[in-house]
């Protein structure tokens, strides 16, 4: 009886969201040739030099990490920074231009400073200030311009803001998936290792073949081999999180929660126009559409003329009085100069226009495509669990209870425990895209699921 609680301990399978339990029985006569001398199958190690598989520490929800990465991803950071910047721009294109002060000095027959004084009316020296007066409206609406650019720069705050989310999400759900069917299969690799010693007990006692103790010791290797690629991918999505994180490589790695299926409380309908209104690179094309139209507006203004205001004071000998002199000049605008920046200012804004279209098809395309593989995946989501993986473990017991009758060949067994297996890691991969699709949804909409 201890040998088969044994056996149905070595064949029991633990989906890694779902829990399927494989109860086996074995005859007492196996227990006897499992205590037989048995040869030993060639050993494979898996070394873990790609990073982190097992994390000893506890598991980290999504959302604390989405929030560290709000705080300091330097992506986002520097968004930030260079929003403000551009807040400043418009306290700078809408002053007046920068006052010009002049010192004069006038002498005869000497170079000598201030000379001339004495034996001359035409020695002078004197001071005065000119300002450039633009048109008015026009220091108004070059403000605007550079406000409009700095409404660009905020949208793409949460642009960038969204895109680090979406990577660290689809990241986490990826290693999410890798180690939980890490766990999955290093622990049916310890039930191959266990049916490899039992396939080889009963070959030397003739109630085997040398092919079944091969097939085995293959598998065997198979699995260890995807082990070692799972060990290097997961080491790899490690590196990704911390550098999405702004953590140091050195830092102890990252424990996932376990996946569950979030549901689509939307329809397509809904999500387009969700992105519309919410989706920042759409929000940035339009801001980039209102520039354009504000610079139109300046180019036509520049068609006017500017001013320039000067004010002197001059000084010759104390036995004259001083003088004082004020002009006002107008600069006329090279009107095929103007022309020309009206037509690049027109040709812009039609440009960011279509800009706008294609932004918005893209999206909505983007959008679409998400929605209709989200849908789906749940779809195949709900046939995994409820068909395909009760239905291949039906047929692993089958198989089992034939082999054991010696009824069935050993293949059939290998191959149904393998469709067990491989059907519970298409499961998880299958979840772990469905999680990323959605991911991806919230990025492009703003919502939450």
């Amino acid at each position: 009886m201890e040998a088969q609680r044994a056996f149905a301990r070595i064949f029991s399978i633990r989906h890694w969201h779902c829990v399927y339990s494989l109860a086996v029985t074995l005859p007492i006569a196996l227990a006897s040739v499992a205590s037989a001398q048995q040869q030993q199958a060639p050993e494979f190690r898996v070394s873990n030099q790609y990073g982190m598989v097992h994390s000893t520490g506890p598991a980290v929800g999504l959302e604390e990490l989405v929030r560290e990465a709000e705080q300091n991803n330097p992506d986002i950071a520097a968004a930030q920074r260079g929003y403000e910047a551009a807040t400043h721009v418009a306290g700078q294109v809408s002053a007046l231009p920068d006052t010009q002060l002049t010192v004069q000095h006038f002498s005869v027959g000497s170079p000598r400073p201030f000379a001339g004084f004495s034996n001359s009316d035409f020695a002078y020296i004197g001071f005065g200030a000119s300002q450039e007066i633009p048109f008015p409206g026009k220091r108004s609406l070059r403000g605007q311009v550079a406000n409009r650019e700095a409404d660009v720069r905020r949208t793409q705050i949460e642009s960038v803001r969204r895109a680090v989310t979406a990577k660290l999400k689809a990241t986490y759900f990826r290693l999410a998936y890798l180690q939980q069917t890490l766990s999955i299969l290093e622990r049916n690799d310890q039930v191959l290792r266990d049916v490899q010693q039992i396939v080889e007990s009963r070959y030397r006692v003739g109630q085997g073949n040398q092919q079944e103790v091969l097939k085995a010791q293959l598998q065997h290797t198979k699995i260890l081999q995807e082990i070692t690629m799972r060990h290097r991918e997961v080491g790899q999505l490690e590196a990704v999180l911390k550098q999405l994180l702004n953590r140091t490589q050195d830092t102890p790695d990252i424990q996932t929660e376990p996946l569950a299926v979030r549901e689509i409380r939307y329809n397509a309908s809904d999500l387009l126009n969700l992105a519309k209104q919410q989706n920042p690179d759409i929000q940035a094309q339009l801001e980039m559409v209102k520039k354009t139209e504000t610079q139109v507006e300046l180019a036509h203004k520049d068609f006017r003329p500017d001013f320039n205001a000067q004010y002197a004071w001059q000084h010759t000998a104390s036995q004259f009085r001083d003088s004082y002199m004020a002009s006002f000049g107008i600069t006329l605008p090279n009107r095929g100069r103007r022309r020309a920046e009206l037509a690049e200012a027109e040709a812009s804004r039609e440009q960011a226009n279509k800009q706008l279209e294609a932004e918005l098809q893209r999206r909505f395309a983007e959008v679409q495509d998400q929605f209709v593989f989200a849908q789906t995946s749940s779809e195949q989501l709900k046939i995994y669990k409820e068909g395909l993986i009760p239905q291949s473990e039906a047929t692993f017991r089958s198989a089992l209870a034939a082999y054991q009758a010696n009824r069935q060949d050993f293949q059939t067994l290998l191959s149904s425990f393998l469709d067990v297996l491989n059907l519970q890691m298409e499961y998880g991969r299958e979840l772990a895209d469905h999680e990323s699709a959605l991911a991806q949804l919230e990025a492009l909409t703003g919502v939450k699921f």
